[in-house]
């Protein structure tokens, strides 16, 4: 019942005039982003941070969180219609979603993609809806131990999780705790590696890291891409699903939601994962395997579910526990604490309307990007036509009022240039920069909860260890850290061993 009434309330906020209105403007902006190649959540919430702080921070997290999972649906229309993910998560669409368009069946494909992703949108959410309240509970009981373990926990499953090298993860989140250090120290009032710049005495702000390494990163990346593509929008003349089509989708649609709600919460699993899970588990248990690649239906019902499921079940252990499971969820913790607003399991109890209200606007939003999705296809297929080179000029003119307008300064604009080239150098060296803004946003914390835990336990560092929680968590960090090194010196010695 308290369920119920939880979600009761929820939807009195959501259904607000302001409310709803915001939550189409987030579903509306997330299918731009994942329809456009070249764009992405991560940078468009980065990008709009600024517009948050004359927004009520209901209707700014509604909107954002909009844009968030709104890409996972316009990410599909990109890959089926034009061989090209609009949104990481759709790479895999890509796979059989273009064949199936090539074959005449765009149509089937994109009424797939969207309803797998309202029935996964919506049991994420009501995943988040169920075990939000419990997680709150017992993370209530957490002390400063048990928060740093935790964060620690959640930084090492984010490198372990992420593709590419392990020490080049790891570098990127000593990098971002680093950067967190930057201002004055809130105990000693003591400036921290500020080299006498006055701007730098209050740290450096997070909508400017965020800009510089996703949004003008972004930008110098994809100039470098060509921009032809090919259209495939003459055989989209039905969109209804035939017998054998919903006998095929529909285990790989629940099974895609399944998986996709499971490694959603794992800091750094998110979206992208879930999807190429689930398109590889679908082909094992298929009985035509041959088919994948060249137009299974399962190839897109399966990762397109497991996408969006992901997308709201990543949300969990951010509102409860304080933790962000990826680079957006980043982001949009970064927005609660620019309307002071502490994220963890306080909110539930502080903040009920955001918390709920948050989570029944998502239901809305998923139903929203349906009826954004199908009827207005002919919309978005004529939005693909636009070349990048004529967008970027107005995002980085964005980027830039933005980052002026958070401090009026110019010292903030010339910071965030420099994050942008430092972002394009790492992008070139395959440095991938999530983990550093998960460094740089649980930094801070990582470092408020060590000390307040050493000061309660006047400096005995075995506290961490004998507190079961604390020590638990630690074990199984190191659990990690173990098997991801394990796995890649097994890995080198068996290439070794095939090059011998």
């Amino acid at each position: 019942m308290d369920l119920l009434n939880h979600l009761a309330v929820g939807f009195g906020v959501a259904f607000s005039f302001d409310n709803m209105l915001y939550c189409l403007v987030g579903a509306v902006v997330g299918t731009l982003i994942g329809i456009l190649p070249g764009l992405g959540p991560v940078a468009t919430v980065a990008m709009l941070l600024p517009i948050t702080y004359a927004l009520e921070p209901t209707s700014a997290l509604i909107m954002l969180a909009g844009i968030y999972y709104g890409a996972q649906y316009g990410g599909s229309t990109t890959a089926i219609l034009v061989n090209l993910p609009g949104e990481a998560s759709s790479v895999v669409t890509c796979l059989d979603g273009y064949q199936m368009a090539r074959k005449g069946r765009a149509g089937q494909a994109l009424t797939i993609a969207a309803l797998g992703s309202l029935f996964a949108g919506c049991v994420g959410t009501l995943l988040l809806a169920a075990v939000a309240p419990a997680l709150a509970s017992i993370a209530v009981g957490f002390g400063a131990a048990e928060y740093f373990a935790l964060m620690l926990l959640g930084l090492v499953a984010a490198v372990v999780l992420a593709s590419g090298s392990p020490i080049k993860a790891i570098s990127m989140v000593v990098f971002g705790l680093l950067l967190g250090t930057i201002g004055t120290d809130i105990n000693s009032g003591a400036e921290r590696y500020t080299f006498g710049i006055f701007e730098l005495s209050e740290g450096i702000d997070f909508v400017v890291v965020a800009m510089g390494v996703f949004g003008i990163t972004e930008i110098l990346r994809n100039l470098e891409k060509s921009d032809t593509r090919e259209l495939v929008t003459s055989n989209i003349d039905s969109l209804m699903l035939t017998k054998d089509d919903v006998r095929r989708s529909a285990p790989a649609v629940l099974r895609g939601t399944g998986l996709g709600a499971i490694l959603g919460v794992l800091p750094g699993g998110g979206a992208l994962l879930s999807s190429f899970a689930a398109y590889t588990i679908e082909k094992r248990l298929s009985k035509h395997p041959n088919e994948f690649g060249k137009g299974a239906i399962e190839g897109v019902a399966a990762p397109e579910s497991a996408n969006n499921a992901a997308a709201q079940s990543s949300f969990v252990p951010m509102l409860t526990l304080g933790i962000p499971a990826n680079a957006t969820t980043a982001l949009l913790m970064g927005a609660m604490m620019i309307h002071n607003i502490q994220p963890g399991p306080q909110v539930m109890s502080s903040n009920p309307e955001l918390f709920w209200g948050l989570i029944a606007s998502m239901w809305i939003g998923n139903v929203l990007l349906v009826i954004l999705n199908l009827p207005m296809i002919g919309i978005w297929v004529k939005l693909l036509k636009v070349p990048y080179r004529l967008l970027y000029p107005a995002i980085l003119v964005f980027i830039t009022v933005g980052v002026f307008s958070i401090q009026n300064s110019t010292f903030a604009i010339y910071l965030m240039i420099g994050f942008g080239l430092l972002g394009y150098i790492l992008s070139k060296l395959d440095f991938e920069p999530a983990p550093l803004l998960l460094g740089f946003i649980l930094g801070p914390m990582l470092e408020d909860n060590f000390r307040r835990a050493l000061l309660v336990s006047a400096g005995d560092f075995s506290a961490f260890v004998t507190r079961p929680v604390s020590g638990g968590l630690l074990a199984l960090t190191v659990g990690l850290l173990v098997l991801l090194f394990s796995s890649k010196f097994r890995q080198k010695r068996e290439s070794a061993f095939q090059e011998e």
